[in-house]
């Protein structure tokens, strides 16, 4: 493509109005609402730090199973700063570390290393390496009174084990080791730098401990730790202690029988017995170099928990059990916390928090929960206790419950809540809210009986209504006073009810961990209900494959890859119907189709199979399935003698190279308000319209080429295609369609038409309109035609009747993904394009017309042109912040946008969700069937009051004016 390089500006932009793009300030909070979420905090990235050592306030730390960063403030449980790791949301893993009174962090994700200040959340250094790391510890003593970092790579098969300078980010040293063996962890000590491996074969490991010089990273010496056998897996290793006096190791045997334990530089190990019916083991031990060596074993069983505490002699290495902690029902969890050497193990049970010296098993502080909190069951969580007075203690702890919350209790009582859970969402559907069952059952019986039966039955049935008579008048002053002030006037609180403009519906969302939430969109997104799915996932993270909302019964059904699926009601999250994984065949995909029993969601099974269907549920539409090939197949279903037929109709296979990356169809509510666009000159070019279109775009990454193609579902015919040269085929490509236009966003390369032609690369869109035919006033070879087939030519005997193309290309300053396009009643409001900006973690709404293929290029508009709205053709786009949806409010992790439309033509409504969950409404041609939040109600009355009261006054003056008058005469 060629395009030219004076003409990159943003003078469009500048001259689109303003208020189309812009949240207004008293809009922020009224019309939107953001779940701001980390995702659910894991055990070994999880602690409270102090930023600035001069301070005594703590923030909350965690590095989550999504692989956000953040900071939360422990006081209220806002979040102060977040950082996305990775530009893909992770299934866990990661470390962060943190040294004491320093003033950054240390993260590891994947094979990148990083450092971050603790206060503001920037970025400090950032390190890349080949292969994975394993784990990440900070150096608590050096030679120079600093603290540094050590990595623990693998490489091809090569443990390597790094020192990071921890403030300016160079490697300090290297060791390689050329073992074969599974690196594991590392450690420290005052003295010593320990790298844990796993030696041996698969099922058949010992622990080897590679000791290091501190200074030079040479190796000084290497322990085999135990004998062949006695560890299986990586996760028989429960704990490696860093930053300690006397760092240990602990493993289990696979029957969870024996606790071993090594400390780190010796050769010999001791063994403990675990309690009977143990299910798992997690070992906690303080992180400083000044507290004393002690570590605590928590032991859960299938009814409860235990904990052991034990003691470590520094000199002979001699490891002591000191005490026990008893055997409690229910689940427990443990933590450690320090204060110079004194070590403190803090114990939440659902029915009370206890703290416990290391030293003595004497209680030092329990905290009965309080009523609120009685239905918490910690699964594990971080402390921070505080000696106030000698025997004066107070202790907060952030833990994490069963139902994927983050929760603090300080001393019993409830502080904040953070619905993690509703992190990592990963399908999303609209819902409208129920209308009551009884009414439901009454209307369909009116409808199923004799007109003049049904007559009795609903004057009988409005007599009684007017029993509620009474509270709707009561209730009329408080909705007049709530308009005029402009206030809400919603229902009751924490009822459900539709309103009369379309804005209260509900947001069913499924996420990675097997969970399901409903959302009032209506009600500043607020959680009405959340479930596990537990009996349906068959493992996490959960794929869901499709989500569908019945709108007429009031059900969401969910369906899985694995062949699993659920049915809940919308309005309680109760469950319908389920069935567990591996009953039914796996599924690739579900689509929601029509039959003679309803609506209802087919499941498509690998390489496009389809399952028997009854009779009653033979779907009515022509249904586009993958092959095993990389293609697409088109399917019909036949009944015939009870039985239905899957008759392919067409196949759709790309040329040799190609592979299909995206398929985008139309939406199933695309209603088209007009079937031609008027011109400005009054010529009519009419749009095609044909709703048996879906784009498919494919790429050789061999020619590094992108083609979209538009097929006709019904047909299989190609109606148009484009080839792009030079797109990056690692990077992202997503395509959208609606009414008769689509468009297809990508990396590719463009060349700049200049006097010294110049071939650059970026972000592009391309946007092609579709008509009848090229002369404005023709409606092409149809012409009036009422009906059409594609699979009956009209003018030429060998081929398809073919649209009409008009295509431009734009550049953006950076990639957009998730597209969506703004739905309306009626089709009547312009459409608006919603993307994601991943780099800026915001949503931004381009209108329409600044995406119009038909502007001009190389001139100015004529005034006929300037009247439809167009203007100069300016191939850049520069994303103007006024055009950001979200405003100030950062969104991470955007999976996917959605749309629904509303009672109001001119609003559409709009969530996006991915690791947040942020929902708006937005209205791209005003808000032109709704007063503002701002219209001055009250001065209107009051205008209106004024006049009615000053024609009252005038009108006897007049009337006797009038009389006057006539006496006179």
């Amino acid at each position: 493509m060629h395009l030219p390089a004076n003409t990159l500006s943003i003078a469009l932009l500048l001259a689109l109005p303003a208020a189309v793009r812009a949240v207004f300030k008293d809009e922020v909070g009224h019309i939107d609402y953001h779940h701001e979420l980390l995702g659910v905090p894991q055990r070994e990235t999880t602690f409270f730090h102090r930023p600035r050592p001069q301070d005594k306030a703590s923030l909350l730390y965690t590095l989550s199973d999504l692989g956000i960063l953040g900071a939360v403030n422990p006081g209220n449980g806002a979040v102060v700063w977040r950082q996305q790791l990775s530009r893909n949301i992770t299934d866990g893993g990661g470390h962060l570390r943190a040294g004491e009174d320093e003033t950054w962090l240390a993260t590891a994700l994947g094979s990148s290393v990083h450092a971050w200040d603790a206060l503001s959340g920037r970025n400090v250094w950032t390190l890349d390496f080949d292969g994975e790391v394993k784990d990440l510890e900070v150096m608590e003593m050096t030679e120079n009174d600093r603290k540094d970092v050590l990595a623990l790579h693998e490489e091809d098969g090569t443990t390597v084990a790094r020192r990071i300078h921890g403030t300016e980010g160079r490697v300090v040293w290297e060791y390689r080791g050329v073992t074969g063996d599974v690196p594991l962890q590392v450690s420290t000590n005052v003295e010593k730098v320990f790298v844990v491996t796993l030696h041996g074969s698969l099922l058949s490991y010992s622990l080897k401990v590679i000791v290091l010089d501190t200074v030079t990273g040479r190796k000084l010496n290497e322990i085999i730790v135990g004998t062949n056998g006695e560890v299986q897996k990586p996760e028989d290793v429960h704990f490696v202690g860093a930053n300690s006096a006397a760092p240990v190791v602990a493993w289990t045997d696979n029957t969870l029988t024996k606790l071993r334990v090594n400390v780190l530089g010796s050769k010999g190990r001791q063994e403990f017995p675990l309690v009977a019916d143990a299910v798992g083991v997690e070992v906690h031990a303080p992180h400083t170099i000044r507290s004393s060596p002690h570590f605590l074993v928590h032991t859960r069983t299938k009814k409860g928990s235990k904990a052991d505490v034990f003691h470590v002699d520094l000199k002979s290495s001699a490891i002591t059990k000191a005490y026990d902690l008893p055997l409690l029902e229910g689940g427990s969890a443990f933590s450690t916390s320090s204060s110079d050497a004194n070590v403190y193990f803090t114990r939440v049970t659902p029915d009370e928090v206890i703290i416990t010296s290391s030293v003595s098993h004497g209680i030092l502080g329990r905290w009965p929960l309080n009523s609120e909190a009685e239905e918490l069951s910690a699964v594990h969580g971080v402390s921070e206790v505080i000696k106030k007075a000698e025997d004066n203690y107070a202790v907060r702890s952030a833990i994490v419950t069963d139902a994927d919350d983050w929760t603090q209790i300080v001393n019993g009582d409830l502080s904040w809540t953070r619905t993690e859970g509703l992190s990592g969402a990963v399908a999303a559907t609209w819902a409208e809210i129920p209308e009551s069952e009884d009414l439901a059952k009454t209307l369909e019986a009116e409808a199923h009986t004799d007109p003049w039966s049904a007559f009795v039955h609903r004057v009988t049935r409005h007599i009684d209504e007017l029993q509620y008579l009474p509270a709707y008048l009561q209730n009329i002053p408080r909705r007049l006073l709530a308009s005029i002030m402009g206030s809400e006037t919603s229902g009751s609180a924490g009822k459900l009810s539709r309103d009369s403009f379309g804005f209260n519906k509900l947001v069913v969302l499924a996420t990675k961990r097997g969970k399901l939430y409903g959302l009032d969109a209506g009600n500043q997104g607020r959680i009405v209900w959340s479930k596990s799915a537990h009996e349906t996932p068959g493992s996490k993270p959960w794929d869901v494959r499709a989500i569908y909302a019945d709108d007429a019964k009031g059900f969401v059904t969910v369906r899985g890859a694995k062949g699993e699926f659920i049915i809940v009601k919308s309005d309680t999250g109760k469950t319908v119907e389920s069935m567990p994984a591996g009953l039914l065949p796996p599924i690739e995909s579900a689509v929601p189709v029509d039959s003679d029993a309803g609506r209802w969601l087919l499941p498509i099974g690998e390489d496009g199979k389809v399952p028997e269907i009854q009779s009653s549920w033979v779907p009515k539409q022509i249904v586009i399935t993958r092959t095993s090939d990389g293609g697409l197949k088109a399917v019909k279903f036949v009944l015939k003698e009870e039985q239905a037929l899957e008759v392919p109709t067409w196949t759709f296979t790309p040329p040799a190279g190609q592979k299909i990356v995206e398929v985008a169809s139309r939406s199933a509510h695309d209603p088209i308000a007009s079937i031609g666009r008027v011109l400005g000159d009054r010529t009519v070019k009419y749009k095609y319209l044909n709703p048996n279109t879906v784009v498919v775009a494919a790429v050789d990454e061999q020619a590094t080429s992108l083609t979209v193609y538009l097929l006709d579902t019904v047909s299989g015919q190609i109606l148009t295609s484009s080839t792009y040269e030079g797109v990056d085929p690692a990077k992202e490509i997503t395509c959208a369609v609606a009414e008769n236009w689509f468009m297809c966003s990508f990396f590719g390369q463009y060349k700049l038409r200049d006097a010294q032609p110049q071939h650059l690369k970026g972000y592009q869109v391309v946007v092609s309109d579709l008509y009848e035919s090229d002369i404005v006033n023709d409606r092409g070879p149809l012409g009036d035609a009422v009906n059409y087939s594609s699979l009956d030519p009209v003018d030429q005997p060998s081929g398809p009747y073919l649209p009409s193309v008009v295509s431009k290309t734009f550049i953006l300053s950076g990639p957009i993904t998730s597209l969506a396009v703004t739905k309306t009643r009626q089709g009547i409001t312009s459409r608006q394009l919603l993307a994601y900006l991943p780099e800026s973690h915001a949503i931004v709404g381009i209108p329409r017309l600044a995406l119009e293929p038909r502007r001009p290029v190389g001139r100015d508009p004529t005034p006929a042109e300037l009247e439809e709205g167009l203007s100069k053709y300016v191939p850049a786009i520069e994303i103007n912040p006024q055009m950001l949806v979200t405003h100030r409010r950062e969104v991470f992790g955007v999976r996917e946008i959605i749309t629904s439309p509303t009672a109001l033509e001119s609003t559409s409504l709009v969530l996006a969700y991915g690791v947040d969950v942020f929902g708006t409404r937005v209205a791209p041609s005003l808000a032109f069937d709704v007063l503002g939040k701002g219209f001055n109600k009250l001065a209107l009355i009051g205008t209106v009051v004024a006049l009615v009261l000053g024609v009252a006054g005038l009108r006897p003056m007049v009337r006797k004016k009038q009389i006057d008058g006539r006496w006179q005469a």
